[in-house]
């Protein structure tokens, strides 16, 4: 759902319940908005303001996103600034169509560069069986950034995801979809894109979805595994995800978990930084 935040809570509650219902009309059985749907990924410079701008996940905003997926026999990704110690979190609350919370997600790679500094980043991926009305797929959520780390999709596809949520709110370009590319294809997993339309700051809409099939054995070479990619307006984009042919097609390409070697890759967990990639603002492990 590629939405245009108000200016309040309850702006953003009344909007999102309203975009549900016609994603639901539509015939959607997930539901995502863009990141940070409850403040329209707006960051204070002020702590004391922040806090308050966030929100708990048993508190009425999340809370009402679940009463609605079970009105709506409808899963529903809802994405907030999360109440959080020392600082909020920026977070997506799956909903199952039953209306129960099937996975929580922090976001891990916070732009510690940016606003994203005055946040705590989240500590872990997660991978939830989700119930819809079509059949049970298995799916895992990262945030913006998260892309740019191929780490972030592979964990989630060693979790077993079929399908990655991917909340956003960056200017989407022919780099950072081709890195939504990449991790599809590299994990044969389904990934989806939700981003704030063009008339939000630093956003410019081009929500997406990649299916994870880069061959079919009817068709010759390599196929297209864009989906959808929205244009830059305000709307709700369908993505027709063929979980069915995914789970197929894993059984038998050579991407994904079939070929790797995880014995050689040890400097992938070293926590040493050498030049040129050295950062004054990078918080690794700290707590801030």
């Amino acid at each position: 759902m590629q939405l245009m935040p108000g200016t309040t809570f309850e702006e953003n509650l009344e909007k999102g319940v309203e975009y549900c219902r016609r994603a639901k009309a539509a015939g959607a059985d997930i539901a995502l908005f863009p990141e940070m749907w409850s403040c329209g990924y707006t960051i204070s410079e002020d702590i004391h303001t922040l806090r308050e701008t966030a929100v708990a996940d048993d508190g009425e905003f999340v809370a009402s996103f679940g009463s609605l997926a079970a009105e709506l026999n409808m899963a529903i990704g809802i994405t907030f600034m999360e109440s959080y110690e020392p600082l909020p979190r920026n977070t997506i609350c799956l909903f199952d169509r039953f209306g129960k919370m099937q996975l929580k997600y922090s976001k891990v790679h916070t732009c510690d560069f940016g606003d994203e500094c005055r946040l705590t980043a989240g500590d872990d991926f997660y991978v939830a069986h989700l119930d819809t009305v079509n059949g049970s797929v298995k799916v895992g959520a990262m945030i913006c950034y998260d892309r740019e780390f191929p780490e972030s999709a592979r964990i989630l596809m060693l979790k077993g995801a079929e399908i990655i949520l991917v909340p956003n709110a960056c200017p989407m370009e022919i780099n950072r979809l081709s890195q939504l590319r990449a991790r599809a294809y590299e994990n044969m997993v389904g990934i989806a894109t939700a981003n704030y339309p063009k008339d939000k700051p630093d956003c410019n809409g081009h929500s997406s979805a990649f299916d994870g099939i880069a061959y079919r054995p009817d068709e010759e070479g390599s196929r297209d595994m864009l989906v959808i990619e929205a244009g830059e307006a305000e709307g709700i984009y369908m993505a027709d995800f063929p979980v069915d042919e995914l789970r197929e097609y894993r059984k038998s390409e050579v991407h994904g978990n079939a070929y790797r070697k995880p014995w050689i890759y040890y400097p992938l967990v070293s926590e040493e930084i050498k030049g040129p990639f050295i950062r004054p603002d990078y918080r690794g492990r700290k707590k801030v």
